[in-house]
């Protein structure tokens, strides 16, 4: 069996409209969630056993942040150009080039391709992948070059706003 953690970058910041959408980043809520989604990682002891991230910086903070409380070496950390503004096929091309020693990747991206991903992935409706999301897809083969569209079953579908209350809170 190998699984996929489709991880969206947590919530960045635009308080510096001149900036480069590729600098950004986080936010002090982004902070707060990455840290929160990690530990539910942890509480559940769920570590890849490779970890590939967007360069941009909000990506590549929300996957460094998380592989610090997990307890998985930053430096292991495989930045992929292909992550940012990218489509379904670099990300599928990606997952089917992974090694077969790896039974498990988390892959820190952006929207809208992360959700079209696990849309594809899956076969199921997600609409949107929020901030700080994971979802977690298994798919039974040996073989990452194995996975074909709609093979995988998502086992979690876990964010941020499912736990804090502010989450209705519209205003923030």
């Amino acid at each position: 069996m190998k699984k996929i953690y489709l991880i969206r970058h947590a919530k960045s910041s635009w308080d510096d409209a001149t900036m480069d959408d590729f600098s950004r980043p986080l936010n002090g809520r982004g902070k707060r969630d990455v840290l929160f989604m990690a530990e539910r990682l942890k509480q559940f002891h769920v570590k890849p056993s490779l970890i590939y991230s967007s360069p941009a910086k909000r990506a590549l903070k929300t996957a460094k942040e998380i592989a610090k409380v997990i307890g998985y070496d930053k430096e292991d950390i495989v930045c992929v150009q292909d992550l940012y503004e990218s489509s379904f096929a670099s990300y599928f091309d990606l997952i089917r080039t992974t090694k077969d020693k790896h039974s498990s990747l988390f892959i820190v991206a952006h929207n809208p391709t992360i959700t079209e991903v696990g849309e594809r992935l899956s076969g199921a409706i997600l609409t949107n992948i929020p901030t700080c999301a994971i979802v977690c897809i298994a798919f039974e083969v040996e073989s990452f070059k194995d996975i074909e569209e709609e093979s995988g079953h998502i086992l979690f579908f876990d964010y941020p706003k499912k736990h804090f209350k502010e989450a209705f809170d519209t205003t923030k």
